[in-house]
This record gives structure tokens, sequence and C-alpha cells, in this order.
């Protein structure tokens, strides 16, 4: 129909911005406008006669179908929101008003496209994801690990990980790294040829498509690799300079990135360089609270925790805890005749050697000065205790070179065992400093068990 000097309804109809659509009673399309191919993807003849429920996302289903019934039965829809497929492969979010037409059996609806607006809204709910996540996650690797699922749920990331740069080691690692071909790779120098590195020295992001022109030395790359269909990486630049960078990629046509995707990821990527900046200095804070700078042995606080677990596992179990109290004999002298410089490195030998002489299980803390503590888990006897002990000392006698300075050390150490000795940590740590000190007045170099019973 057309109005006299004016154009026709048809022609009205496919100037609008909004898709209208007419569905009929099984749900065919029988009719849609021009901007329905701008939204969906798809001609007005690749849908005609189509089922509609076809091209709405397949988690969204049951609910369309649900609310289409209802309009059928006479209700009518103003704001009902769904995604659908669009034509590209890519989610659209669309809201409709709708109605039933009981003369035409059909039903009659105009759709909006609000992909915008919802991609606006998952955004600024990410940002408020990654910054939460800053605080509740319990490591850096957990944190990655949320960070990844958030950046998931707005664009493919099956095929995700995170390099992060350490300037003072010039070194990238890839904490978190998951991809269905390919296994994380190991520690690497800066100027290793990969495309992490190109972010990161350059501070661009890079965008890989099957158009792009990559060389045979490209695809080789071991963050690339040829299967490579689509790559995209952006760098996280920190407060504190370059952090690292995130990249996704895929490896069939159905996962795809664009110019959108690159744009919402150095979005985000400023939110991720500062929560990795953050939960860096948390890990910082926390470490150097519970450890011994120079040795990065646990702390006198640290020691104490673990060995409060160990007593009260020992207590449920029926087991017993030793520990031995460690002291080198004549430290003093040692920095009066070659300076702290030397006593420091002395200290650190010394507890790479304890260390080597114990198991992973057990631990060895550093309280202050020259004193070391040694905690054993599941001892069966005090005669194991001291085997130990012999071991520890023997290690340490053997001779030093540090900073081609040559000297020996010799330690006095005191062995203490709960129940045995103690009903607790802080009367099994002085029983074991006292047994150390009479192993000192005998001379030092020696191993002493201590004598002491409870009460």
């Amino acid at each position: 129909m057309k109005i006299e000097g004016r154009i026709s309804y048809g022609n009205a109809m496919d100037l609008l911005l909004d898709a209208v659509c007419i569905v009929d009673a099984e749900g065919r399309y029988l009719y849609v406008n021009a901007a329905f191919e701008s939204i969906f993807g798809y001609k007005p003849e690749e849908v005609i006669g189509r089922s509609m429920i076809e091209l709405v996302h397949p988690e969204d289903r049951a609910r369309t179908l649900e609310v289409a019934g209802g309009i059928m039965a006479g209700n009518i829809e103003r704001h009902f929101e769904n995604r659908y497929i669009r034509r590209d492969g890519r989610i659209v979010h669309i809201m409709w008003s709708a109605r039933w037409s009981e003369a035409d059996q059909a039903r009659i609806a105009v759709a909006r496209d609000i992909s915008e607006r919802k991609r606006d809204e998952a955004m600024r709910l990410a940002v408020q994801e990654i910054f939460e996540a800053t605080y509740k996650a319990e490591s850096l690797g957990d944190m990655l690990q949320a960070i990844h699922a958030i950046v998931g749920g707005l664009l493919p990331a099956r095929n995700f990980f995170l390099a992060l740069y350490d300037a003072q080691r010039d070194e990238l690692s890839f904490p978190h790294y998951v991809d269905e071909r390919n296994a994380a790779p190991k520690p690497q120098r800066l100027e290793a040829g990969t495309l992490c590195a190109e972010i990161i020295r350059s501070g661009r992001p890079l965008w890989i498509t099957p158009g792009s022109r990559m060389s045979p030395d490209l695809l080789a790359r071991a963050d690339v690799g040829p299967s490579t269909l689509y790559w995209l990486g952006v760098p996280l630049q920190g407060r504190n300079g370059m952090v690292g960078a995130l990249v996704v990629r895929g490896y069939s046509p159905e996962v795809q990135y664009s110019d959108q995707d690159m744009r919402l990821l150095q979005f985000l990527s400023i939110q991720v360089a500062a929560a990795v900046e953050r939960k860096q200095m948390f890990v910082r804070l926390e470490h150097a609270a519970l450890y011994d700078p120079l040795t990065e042995l646990p702390n006198r606080r640290l020691f104490q925790d673990r060995l409060q677990n160990a007593l009260t596992l020992a207590r449920r179990d029926g087991g017993k805890v030793a520990l031995l109290y460690l002291d080198i004999d004549q430290f003093k002298q040692v920095n009066d005749d070659h300076g702290h410089g030397i006593g420091d490195l002395l200290l650190q030998e010394v507890a790479k050697r304890i260390a080597a002489c114990v198991r992973e299980s057990d631990t060895v803390g550093r309280i202050g000065g020259d004193e070391f503590l040694v905690l054993l888990h599941g001892v069966q006897s005090a005669q194991d205790a001291y085997v130990v002990a012999e071991t520890v000392r023997t290690m340490l006698c053997r001779p030093y070179l540090l900073d081609e300075v040559e000297l020996i050390a010799t330690p006095s150490i005191g062995i203490a065992l709960c129940p045995e000795h103690c009903e607790d940590g802080r009367q099994l740590m002085r029983h074991a400093d006292e047994a150390m000190y009479s192993a000192k007045r005998q001379g030092g170099n020696r191993s002493q068990l201590s004598t002491l019973l409870l009460p």
C-alpha cells in the first residue's frame, strides 16, 4: 500500500533500525524487514519459511518457546531478552516486543539489538570481578584461573594463557597456560623469539587471522604453532612497567577474534595488569612476613606455626615429633675475622646444607643470628633424631669456600622430642635449646639429646 506522495508501508518498514518479524503459529518466519540482516546476518530470503527457534542460542531455546506460547495465549511481551546466533557465528543479544494476531494467526514482533549494552554491562561486571579476585584468590595461580573464567564469559577463551614478565630476571614465565594442543612453555628470556616477547617489548597488541601473512618463521614460534588460525595477544601495562601479556587463540574457524575482541581485551588488560601487580605485592609482603630474607628459610613466626600443626597431628595420631636446635660454633669470630659479608654467605651455605640433609616434609627455619631449627615429622625414636642430627653436623663440618675465603665452621645441636620431653611447642623449643647449650659447654661440634623429663 502507498499513500499519495509518500513512501509505501513496505519501504517504511525497511527503513526501520529495529528488525520486524512475523512468525506463523508453527514458529516459521513469514516476513522480516531489511534491518533483520544487519542484526542477524541473514538476508530475508534466507530465513522465510525457516523455524525461528533454530536461530536462537541453544541455552535460551526452552524459555523462548515458553514465552512464545504465552504470547500465542494472549499475553503481550514488551521486554523479553534472549540470545541469537548470527550467521557469522557470533552471539547477538536481542530485546523483543511481541504480540499475537488472532485474525492473522501470526506473532508480530520487533527486535532491538542490545548487544552493545549487554557488552558494556558485562565489561563493568568483569572489571568488578577481576578486582574482587585479587582479594579472594589465595594465590596468584588461583587469581589467574579466575581471570581466565571472567574473560571466557566475554569471548571464546578455551585456549588462553598469561605470560608474566620479571624485569629483574629479564624472564618470561607462564603461570597460567590452558591449551588443547600445547603444553606450557618453560620460563624463557625476553629476547626469545616469541610473539609474547614482541608484545612486551613493543607494548602493542598483535592480532593474527587466516588472512594474515604468516611467515614460516612466525608459525614456528612456540607460542603460535602451525595449526593456529586465530591468535590475539595484548600487553599488560602496569603502573610500574610491563607486567606481561594476555593471549587467546583458536585452532578452528568456529573460534574467531575480531577488532572488537581486541579492544575488549585491551580494556580488560588494564584491570588484569593492576590485579597481577596487587597480587604480586601481597605475595611479596606475605613472604617477607614469614621467611628469613637472608636464607629464604621460614622465620620464627612460620616455624612456630608449623611446629604447632605438627604437634597437633602427633597427638591425634599417636606419633612423635623431634626438634633440632642448631648454633654455629664461634660464629662471631667469623664475622670479626672476615666481615659480615662472609658471615652472611656462611649462613646461606649452612641453610642449604641443612635442607639437603632432611626430607621435604620436614621444616628448616632460621630464628635469628646463627640459630637454626629443624622440625622432624614422624620419627620413631630419639635414635632416629640423633642420626639426622649427626648427618647434619657432618655435612656442616665440611670446609667452606666463600668468596675465595676458605674456612671451617662446626655446629652444636640440641635434640628434644615430643612427647618425651614436653607437652607443647614452647617446652620443646626450650628443651632443645638447653640441650644445644649443653653441647656447646662440652666444646661444641656435637649433637646432644635433651635429658630433661616432664615434671
